[in-house]
Order: structure tokens, then C-alpha cells, then sequence
């Protein structure tokens, strides 16, 4: 078996590698500015991962009461919960232009920005209208981030791959359990209201934003990207050989691997957002308490702690992730088999059962980097995949909405969940094979280079 360095470096190198013989893009700053660099964009990347969820989990906590306080129906509710995708889709493809015009850093220095306003203002915005709008402003700034957050890993941490997607995998199910379990006691101590117990997330959000502010500030704290490495070649006089050669625009919706992966991350990004939406209500009809119904939507959270950090290692080391694709969909099927039996006789079993199902995020994200040779076509997939994978996403938590509301029950819900997993486990099986999108775009291209020519008909 390979160590992670040579697998995620021959599959997924450097997103913009320097031209040969040149120095790093801060060889020419001192050693320890380069290691306090180093480790606040770690921290800076440990703080977003952790704030990239709480806007989500501590709603569905506080479902009910929200649905009280703003007077909604089931119906609407779960347009609520679908909410999320549909905004990670929408903005997560502006992601790749915003971090071209203004750096990476910046667009995730913005987006920590936005989830701290839209956090402070939903609560008080004023019936469902602005509380959706002020929600949309958060979700807006996770959706950049979303997408941005594994070509930062892959730009400042080339050849380690594995372990930091594991990292930021691990705070974000860290920070996404966390809320899950701390929303409703928060909101008891706080005086009980639901307002003041969302609103307290956006303090965590403030934090992020102090490190991606220094390194904006500090301009060489991010890798030169490829165009500019190229004029810093040509103007060395290193000869074309030497020079990192522009690459034309992928066509990513020609790859079977792009749109395998993207159906992977939609279907377990609707299992993840029912679950974070859905699943306390689930267990709160059951008859299980309001707190307890929280504590085991956190427990299913926090199972992404360890797994999202031990996932994406062995997945690196992995030519193909099919195996692992399989295991978590087992998890899957039985976790919502358990919840539709019994519910409340099983239902600490059922919340580490689909919590090991939800560590198909992390391997999907692991999965964006090992399947691009280049860093433009980790950009193009990470961007494909999530956006296309949340669009794939929008109508699952709305259905559940509507036919929970239309049959008074969780067991049509529960039987669409499980039959969704069956198609995410063939998908993810397909993605997870040892390919590139690059490598795809190469055996196509003689074809159509052929019938542009008017060889080939």
C-alpha cells in the first residue's frame, strides 16, 4: 500500500506547480515567516470548517419552536430545510471566478463574514420572508467556502491531501455536532428563546473571520497561481520545455467520473440535509424528549469527528473508494430500517449507524481531489461536483416536508430515504474508480480534434 504522499501526489499534484528549477512562491521570505503562515491558514481553515454547519444543525434543533414562532407549515418547513442546497448550488459555481478575481482567501475571509451577519440577523429578521433572506446570506457565504476550501488544502498542502482534508473534515463535524447537541441547552439557560439560542452561533462565525483577515493582509501567504508563474518563467528566459504550459478549459461535463462524482455528493448531500433537518423531529414523535431528540442528532454528527479524519486517509492511500462506498450505505439502509421498526427502542443504535452513513461527505471531498490531475481541474470538479450535487439535493428535504405533512407519519419519508441510498452507493462506486477528468478529457479529445479537422464523420 502506498504512503498518502506518493498516492495523493501522483493522483492529485500540486494544484498550480511551479515551473522547474523555481523557488517556492515565499522561498524568499525567512523560514519562520513562512511557519507563521503555515499555521494560521491551519487555524484559519480548522475555524471555517467548524462554522460551515452550525447555520444548519442549530435550526433543526430548534424546528419546532421556529415552525411555532413563525407560524409555518410542514410544507413550508421542509422548504426551509431545502434551503441550504439550493443556495450551496447557486453560489458554490461563483466560487471559482470570485477566488480568480480576489484570491481564495479573501472570497473565504468574505464568506466567514457573511455567515456572522446572517446568523446575528435571521432570528430577528421578522417573519419567514426574513428569516429565509437572512439565512440565505449565511448559506451564501458556506457555499463559497464550501467549494474553496479543498483547493486551499491542495494549493498549501500538496502532499498532504489526505490528512488535511481529514483536518477540516473533522471541524466541520465537529462543529456541526456541537450545535446539535448545545443549540436547545444554550437556549434554556439563555432565557428560552429560540431567537437568542440560533443567534449565538454567529459569535463563532466572528472568530473565523480574524485569520483569513491577516493573511488578506499578508498578500504572500498564498501560493502564486498558475498564470503568474508562467510570466515569472518567461521572464527568467527558462526555455518553453520549462515553463508550466496554460491548459485549455476542461469540458467537465464530458467526464463520466465528473458527473458520477456530482450525482455521489447530490445524494448524500440530501441524506445529510434530512438528516440535520428532519431527524430530532423524527425522534420527538417518537415520544423521545426534546433534549434527547438533540443529543442523538449531535451523536450522529459527531461519529464525522474521528471518521471524517480517518476516511479520507485510507481513501487516499486507496486506488479506488468503492469499498468504502459501500460500507457507509449499508450503514444507511439498516440506520433508517432501525428508525421506521423502533424508532425509540433502537434509536442511540440508528444515530451512530447514519452518522457512519454522513461520512460519504468527506469521502466525496477527498474523492474531488484524487479524481483532478491539475490544480484548474480540481477548481472545475470541486465546483461541478458541489453545485450540481446540491441542485441534485433541493427537492430531497422538501419531500420529506410535504409527505410527512400528507401522511401524518415518518414511514413513506423513511422508505424514500433508504431507496435513495441504493442509487448514492452504485454512483459513488463509479466515482471512486482510479481515473482522472484529465485523463478522460486526453482520450477524447484525438475525436473531436479529428472531426474539427473534417477527418472523421
Amino acid at each position: 500500500m502506498a504512503p498518502e504522499e506518493t498516492r495523493t501526489t501522483t493522483s492529485a499534484p500540486h494544484p498550480a506547480p511551479a515551473p522547474a528549477g523555481a523557488p517556492p512562491a515565499d522561498a524568499h521570505r525567512p523560514p519562520a515567516s513562512r511557519a507563521w503562515r503555515t499555521r494560521l491558514v491551519v487555524v484559519g481553515i480548522v475555524l471555517a470548517a467548524l462554522n460551515l454547519r452550525p447555520a444548519i444543525t442549530s435550526l433543526g434543533a430548534l424546528m419546532e419552536e421556529v415552525r411555532d414562532g413563525l407560524g409555518m407549515s410542514g410544507s413550508v418547513a421542509g422548504l426551509l430545510t431545502s434551503v441550504p442546497p439550493l443556495c450551496f448550488a447557486v453560489f458554490g459555481i461563483t466560487a471559482p471566478r470570485l477566488a480568480r478575481r480576489f484570491g481564495a482567501g479573501a472570497v473565504v475571509c468574505a464568506g466567514m463574514a457573511a455567515i456572522t451577519a446572517g446568523l446575528l440577523l435571521r432570528p430577528y429578521a421578522g417573519g419567514t420572508a426574513g428569516f429565509l433572506a437572512a439565512s440565505a446570506l449565511a448559506l451564501m457565504g458556506i457555499a463559497v467556502s464550501n467549494v474553496l476550501m479543498p483547493v486551499i488544502v491542495k494549493r498549501h498542502f500538496p502532499d498532504r491531501v489526505g490528512s488535511m482534508t481529514g483536518l477540516y473534515s473533522m471541524a466541520l463535524a465537529l462543529g456541526t455536532s456541537l450545535a446539535a447537541a448545545a443549540t436547545v441547552p444554550m437556549t434554556e439557560s439563555l432565557g428560552g428563546s429560540w431567537q437568542t439560542g440560533l443567534a449565538v452561533w454567529a459569535g463563532l462565525a466572528g472568530v473565523a473571520v480574524l485569520p483569513w483577515l491577516l493573511l488578506v493582509r499578508d498578500r504572500g501567504a498564498e501560493p502564486a497561481g498558475p498564470e503568474r508563474q508562467e510570466r515569472q518563467a518567461a521572464t527568467e528566459g527558462r526555455s518553453r520545455s520549462a515553463r508550466v504550459e496554460p491548459s485549455a478549459p476542461l469540458r467537465i461535463t464530458r467526464s463520466r467520473t465528473a458527473w458520477a462524482l456530482a450525482v455521489f455528493f447530490g445524494l448524500q448531500a440530501t441524506a445529510a440535509y434530512i438528516t440535520m433537518g428532519w431527524m430530532a423531529q423524527i425522534f420527538r414523535d417518537a415520544g423521545v424528549a426534546a433534549g434527547t431528540a438533540g443529543l442523538l442528532l449531535a451523536v450522529t454528527m459527531v461519529m464525522g469527528v474521528p471518521l471524517a479524519f480517518l476516511i479520507p486517509r485510507v481513501a487516499a492511500r486507496l486506488p479506488r473508494q468503492g469499498p468504502i462506498v459501500v460500507v457507509l450505505g449499508v450503514c444507511g439502509l439498516v440506520g433508517y430500517a432501525g428508525m421506521y421498526l423502533a424508532p425509540a427502542a433502537g434509536a442511540w443504535a440508528w444515530a451512530l449507524l447514519l452518522g457512519v452513513s454522513n461520512c460519504a461527505f468527506p469521502l466525496a471531498l477527498t474523492m474531488v481531489g484524487m479524481r483532478a490531475r491539475t490544480g484548474a481541474g480540481v477548481v472545475q470538479l470541486s465546483a461541478f461536483a458541489q453545485s450540481t450535487g446540491y441542485l441534485i439535493s433541493i427537492p430531497g428535504p422538501l419531500l420529506v416536508g410535504v409527505l410527512y405533512q400528507a401522511t401524518g407519519g415518518w414511514g413513506v419519508p423513511l422508505a424514500l430515504m433508504a431507496a435513495l441510498m441504493v442509487p448514492q452507493i452504485v454512483v459513488g462506486v463509479l466515482a471512486g474508480r482510479d481515473r482522472t477528468i484529465e485523463d478522460e478529457a486526453a482520450a477524447r479529445r484525438p475525436r473531436g480534434t479529428d472531426r474539427a479537422h473534417g477527418v472523421g464523420h
